[in-house]
């Protein structure tokens, strides 16, 4: 598997949410609404979750191991930090 893009929106003024993030796995699966968020030593990333009618989230996408998240949140981390020109948080 290969992250073949990304695509980031910077946001402003919503606490420690800094940005979304889109991405597309082998130039043929793109996975949405990724968030991204400023920890005071680094960046985590949120999979896209959908709302259950118990007013709890669930994932709907996410990586089956370390390996794989890993890889999601250096790649998109380091998207964010060349869009928002930023090298910490």
């Amino acid at each position: 598997m290969r992250i073949t893009q990304v695509r980031i929106a910077v946001v402003h003024g919503k606490n420690n949410l800094v940005g979304y993030a889109e991405m597309t796995i082998d130039d043929c699966f793109c996975v949405r609404d990724l968030k991204i968020f400023r920890r005071p030593t680094e960046y985590s990333i949120a999979m896209p979750q959908a709302k259950l009618n118990t007013g709890k989230y669930k994932e709907i996408a996410f990586a089956l191991d370390a390996t794989t998240r890993k890889m999601i949140e250096d790649t998109v981390t380091a998207e964010y930090e060349k869009v928002a020109g930023k090298r910490t948080p």
